[in-house]
């Protein structure tokens, strides 16, 4: 008897339906379990998961043949996530599940050997293929419910044991379907934990105005100081200001992190920015993504949000230079023997460095130690190439100890995202003709062409700044970008000088070694 069973496999990010084909021979001599369709050796030893899943759970595995088939063939089958769609296979082959139930349904889990069923990565993707496949019902873990839940219109059946299902097939002991709490509209929990009110932090203003501009239209941060002035807390600060993920894009973010398995069932539905911060160890695959199974690296896991690099002269100059192709076209194609896949990587890039190996050149206070040829060394770790590519540049000087120990209240973070919150709804309203386009930081050539007005002083100011200074086309383009958010936030429909001004000097400055 044939039976066929939906699952679902991951290619990248997005889902695509299997077809599980079980066919049962109560007629075979010898007993077999064969699985073809090419399958990895997660999915071959699933057999021994099935058989005992289903004599656990008191149903009955004739020891026969049984052929599976997982169709489409060419495509490569990863992880356990089809041993639920196996074992009800397998049982309705052999006439224990009604064939009916299984019309317009997908199942996915893992089976434990009690029957029990397990969690699986990237089952939001998975909902959504089948949603858009026309399916009705989807089976998955009780524990992956709430994750599958995200996926409006469609209805998710959470199943705790294999035995459980088989009921609720029959329409014994009907499982309800999951009902995903109400979602609010204030403030998520997540965006607040663990992170520092720029309030607090004392001086630096013309950092945190910095790092506003970057926040306001998505622009690339590079923060040099010696040790100790506030780098790291500045920037580790910066999810603070930034404005709320839309929906579209919380799903967007989520999607990422359920292929990754990154999710809580507390809060599945991420709606905080991501702010990833590597080790400096970190390898260029687990940078920009790959494996064997091309997995999202943190150039992915940073989509909507911010790649934080720390002590970032102390990465590995390959892994630092792969990231110049995703800064630019906010993609990263990964390329493989047996084809490429495309992950977004639309994020923010904040580095933070010293000038120099002691920490100490160019500080008033302390006198460096390094030699010129040590200086040099250190600092040309960062290329040229990816240094055009940072759209601010920013010296964070050591604080006087009048501040640290002033009571004076700087401004909270609160107040400056509502000020970041309303440049970003200009640039919404700016872009909405204009699909991929979000923030000013996402403008192409002709879009900065189009929206980037200048007044005849600014003008003048601009090209004199790029003749004296000799900057590059990109830094050109770059730094209109900058000046365009500098007006934005101050509500300016027109770039002026005062905002060519001041994005000329977030520019590199030279210094004399």
């Amino acid at each position: 008897m044939l039976a066929i069973v939906r699952a679902c496999a991951i290619i990248g990010l997005d889902g695509c339906i299997v077809e599980v084909q079980t066919d049962f021979n109560p007629r075979a001599s010898i007993p077999i379990f064969s699985i073809v369709g090419l399958p990895d050796n997660a999915v071959r030893e699933s057999r021994e998961r099935v058989r005992a899943a289903i004599k656990n759970s008191r149903l009955t595995f004739p020891n026969k043949g049984y052929l599976v088939n997982l169709s489409p063939a060419d495509i490569p089958k990863h992880s356990a996530a089809y041993d639920l769609a196996i074992a009800v296979g397998v049982l309705a082959a052999t006439d224990q599940v009604p064939l009916k139930a299984l019309d317009e349904a997908l199942f996915i889990g893992e089976l434990s050997l009690d029957g029990s069923v397990r969690h699986v990565k990237g089952v939001m993707p998975m909902t959504y293929a089948a949603y858009q496949e026309g399916f009705q019902t989807v089976y998955v873990a009780a524990e992956d419910a709430p994750q599958a839940a995200l996926v409006e219109g469609i209805q998710v059946i959470p199943v705790h044991t294999l035995a459980q299902l088989v009921e609720h097939l029959y329409g014994l002991q009907v499982i309800p379907p999951y009902q995903a709490p109400p979602s609010s509209t204030a403030d998520n929990p997540q965006i607040q934990v663990g992170l520092v009110d720029y309030s607090d932090i004392k001086g630096q203003e013309h950092v945190k105005r910095a790092l506003e501009i970057a926040a306001g239209g998505g622009h690339n941060v590079l923060l040099s100081g010696p040790p100790g002035t506030g780098k790291t807390l500045l920037a580790r600060a910066l999810p603070g200001i930034l404005p709320r993920l839309t929906l579209e894009e919380a799903l967007e973010v989520t999607r990422i992190y359920s292929v990754a398995d990154l999710l809580t069932n507390d809060h599945p539905l991420i709606q905080a920015r991501p702010f990833r911060a590597p080790h400096h160890t970190i390898s260029t695959a687990g940078m920009i993504g790959g494996g064997s199974v091309p997995r999202p690296g943190e150039v992915t896991l940073s989509h909507r949000g911010i790649l934080f690099l720390d002590e970032c002269t102390e990465h590995n100059p390959r892994t630092l230079e792969v990231l110049r192709q995703p800064i630019e076209d906010r993609i990263v194609t990964i390329s493989r023997a047996k084809g490429s896949l495309t992950f977004p990587a639309n994020f923010m890039l904040v580095m933070a460095m010293n000038p120099c190996p002691c920490g100490y050149f160019g500080d008033p206070v302390k006198a460096c130690t390094c030699t010129p040829a040590m200086i040099t060394r250190y600092q040309s770790k960062l290329s040229g190439p990816l240094l055009d590519r940072i759209d601010i540049h920013v010296e964070v000087p050591r604080v006087d100890y009048d501040k640290l120990l002033g009571n004076t209240q700087a401004e909270p973070s609160a107040v400056i995202r509502e000020r970041v919150e309303q440049a970003r709804a200009i640039q919404e309203q700016r872009f909405a003709d204009h699909a991929g386009l979000h923030a000013n930081g996402d403008m192409r050539v002709s879009d900065i062409q189009k929206f980037c007005n200048l007044s005849h002083d600014a003008k003048q100011l601009l090209d004199l700044s790029v003749r004296r200074m000799q900057l590059s086309a990109r830094a050109y383009h770059r730094i209109l970008k900058l000046a365009r958010t500098i007006a934005d936030l101050a509500n300016d429909a027109q770039i002026e000088v005062q905002h060519v001004a001041e994005a000329i000097q977030y520019r590199p400055k030279l210094h004399n070694i």
